[in-house]
C-alpha cells in the first residue's frame, strides 16, 4: 500500500507526517500528492492493467501503458523509455539493492512507474526525509539533483517503467553523506 512518512532529518524514529493516519485511500493519496508537490516531486496514480504481472516482457508492459507513457513524453520531453524487472530469485539481487542504498543525486529527473511490486524512495529535501513507499500503480518523478536513495528490499519483486531525458545522464552521483543508514529500510 502506498505510503508517505516525513521525518526531520535529525530524528529518523518519529515521523512528523504519516499517511497511515489517514482513514480513506483517496484522502491518503491526495495528501501524499499535496505533500510531495510542495517540494517539487510529481506523484501520480495510474489505472493498472491486471493482465500485466511479474514476468511480463518489456513490449507487453510498454504496450499496456502506452497512453500514459506518451502523455508524459509529450509533457516533459522524455527521449527514452524502458522497463526494469527484478525478482527475489535473482542471484545478484543483493548487489542491485546495495547499488542505490546510499544518498545520491542524478543530473536528470528519476521517473518510475510501478507496474507491479514495490520500492522505497527516500528523498532528502528541506532538512527533512520523505519516505515514499511506491506500489503498483504509483508514478514518482524525483527532480534532478535531489539527494535521495532507493531500497528495493532484500526480496525484490517489481516491474517498473523508467523514462529518461538522457539515459547517459542517469548516473548516480553519491553525496558521501551517511544519512541513508539512519533511516528505514524496506522489509519484504
Amino acid at each position: 500500500m502506498t505510503s508517505l512518512k516525513i521525518f526531520d532529518e535529525n530524528n529518523p524514529t518519529a515521523p512528523i507526517f504519516d499517511s497511515h493516519e489517514v482513514t480513506n485511500h483517496k484522502e491518503k493519496i491526495d495528501k501524499i500528492v499535496y505533500r510531495l508537490n510542495q517540494v517539487g516531486v510529481n506523484f501520480e496514480q495510474w489505472q493498472t492493467n491486471d493482465k500485466i504481472q511479474l514476468g511480463a516482457t518489456q513490449e507487453e508492459v510498454l504496450k499496456a501503458y502506452d497512453g500514459d507513457v506518451q502523455r508524459l513524453i509529450h509533457k516533459a520531453g522524455y527521449q527514452a523509455v524502458d522497463v526494469v524487472s527484478l525478482t527475489s530469485d535473482n542471484p545478484n539481487k543483493n548487489v542491485f539493492r546495495e547499488k542505490f542504498l546510499n544518498e545520491h543525486t542524478h543530473s536528470e529527473d528519476e521517473v518510475r512507474f510501478f507496474v507491479a511490486g514495490e520500492g522505497l524512495f527516500s528523498l532528502h529535501l528541506d532538512n527533512k526525509v520523505f519516505e515514499v513507499l511506491c506500489t503498483r500503480g504509483d508514478l514518482i518523478s524525483v527532480p534532478a539533483n535531489t539527494p535521495h536513495w532507493f531500497d528495493m528490499g532484500p526480496n525484490p519483486n517489481f516491474v517498473a517503467i523508467r523514462l529518461f531525458n538522457n539515459p547517459e545522464g542517469w548516473v548516480a552521483n553519491f553525496t558521501g553523506a551517511d544519512i541513508a543508514s539512519k533511516f528505514s529500510r524496506l522489509e519484504n
